[in-house]
């Protein structure tokens, strides 16, 4: 009779125990898998500044970009594009034409032609990179943008959104000089900013004959 009870109480254990090695087995490959296989998200944040020209033969707009890798795979950022608001709701896209080694555009800075790169696991790049279109593609008002960077990943099939943020176009007071601005709203004196507004609008006039 001892026997016997014995004998169900170990039967009644052994499913528990079973139980419990499946459970610390799948615990520990989904730890594996978080810690070292996992894709994790490519993330960027607004930029304070960006440097900007609009001439007659093109639009060059130069952005401070931070990418960050949430996830412990590399990833692999193939293409960059920046897509600018306008009044009529309509977007125009910018290509990347370059990479720079600082915000302020000079003589010295290295420009460099678009090329794949990556981003560690769990670590962070900053990259200046500038995107621009011949004339007459887009001219900007001189106002706030909304701007759209997106990037093409080597693990997606289509173009990701890397960031969303408000550009503010309004600030820029020399529009024929390659220079860089704060992107904090109305860092400029009411006097530039008509002289700049004037002279992209006189751009955009010549560009789109509907606002003539």
């Amino acid at each position: 009779m001892v026997l016997a009870a014995t004998n169900t109480s170990s039967a009644g254990a052994l499913p528990a125990a079973a139980v419990v090695a499946a459970c610390a087995l799948l615990f520990t490959i989904a730890s594996f898998w978080w810690l070292n296989a996992r894709q994790g998200v490519l993330k960027s944040y607004t930029p304070h500044s960006f440097a900007a020209a609009i001439t007659p033969s093109k639009t060059l707009i130069r952005i401070p970009l931070v990418f960050f890798n949430t996830g412990p795979k590399p990833v692999i950022v193939q293409n960059l594009r920046l897509t600018l608001s306008t009044s009529s709701q309509d977007k125009a896209t910018l290509p990347w034409s370059t990479t720079r080694d600082r915000i302020r555009p000079e003589t010295n800075d290295d420009p460099r032609l678009p090329s794949v790169f990556v981003v560690s696991g769990r670590s962070a790049i900053q990259a200046f990179v500038e995107f621009s279109t011949p004339f007459p593609n887009f001219t900007p008002e001189h106002r706030e943008h909304q701007a759209t960077i997106e990037c093409k990943l080597g693990h997606k099939k289509d173009w990701s959104n890397l960031l969303t943020f408000p550009i503010q176009l309004g600030n820029i007071t020399s529009p024929g000089a390659y220079i860089a601005y704060s992107n904090e709203p109305g860092e400029i004196t009411e006097q530039d900013r008509v002289k700049a507004a004037t002279i992209l609008e006189q751009l955009r006039s010549t560009s789109d004959p509907t606002l003539d």
